[in-house]
């Protein structure tokens, strides 16, 4: 049938989650740090997440969709969460940027999560979203009271790594986290970006 559903765009799409949260029926979810519609027969077609979205990244289209269906919503709502929700994505260990060793053999050709130690708390799904696939280290500059810089870049020059993505907690210290990969990263063409998370666990900004 062809009805009205919403649609979201993957470019304008910053990744924060309020249309998610705004969504009661859960037709939309965040995957790989987007917004995805996951079930058209979940969405009803009310719009709860425009007004929700801050880059007007959702708008209505009219097309071939399967019909709302309450019934199973309802069921969603009261079933369990999925076991591969619960699973974890860690691959490897230690995880701790001290302690991992420079030439472990799962950073090569690795895509490199540079995670802060809060942010797992901070944000829900944060194996289903960032840990996926991905080396991940971990560290707090406050806590560790080191320069990760050196030993990211040992890391850099040993292995042959993809891509690095660093999420930081929106507070001060977690700066010293970008800012000592970008350091490790100089001179190197290894594609990079930065998630920040607020304390409520949303994603405040992706650059």
């Amino acid at each position: 049938m062809v009805r009205r559903i919403v649609e979201i765009d993957q470019e304008k799409c910053n990744g924060c989650g309020a249309c998610a949260s705004a969504c009661h029926e859960g037709a939309i979810g965040m995957v790989e740090g987007k917004a995805r519609l996951l079930r058209d027969d979940y969405c009803d077609g009310l719009g709860d997440c425009l007004p929700a979205c801050p880059t007007g990244a959702i708008t209505f289209v009219e097309r071939e969709a399967a019909a709302y269906d309450e019934a199973a919503v309802q069921a969603a709502k009261g079933a369990s969460v999925p076991a591969a929700a619960r699973s974890s994505q860690l691959r490897q260990w230690p995880v701790q940027i001290k302690l991992a060793p420079v030439n472990a053999p799962w950073l090569a050709g690795a895509d490199l999560l540079i995670a802060a130690s809060c942010a797992a708390y901070a944000y829900g799904s944060f194996h289903q979203d960032f840990i996926q696939g991905c080396a991940v280290l971990i560290g707090c500059p406050k806590l560790d009271g080191v320069d990760y810089s050196v030993k990211l870049a040992e890391i850099f020059r040993a292995n042959d790594i993809r891509s690095v993505t660093v999420v930081r907690m929106e507070v001060p210290c977690c700066g010293g986290l970008p800012y000592a990969v970008q350091r490790a990263l100089e001179g190197r063409d290894i594609p990079y970006s930065v998630v920040t998370i607020s304390a409520e666990g949303e994603i405040l900004s992706r650059t």
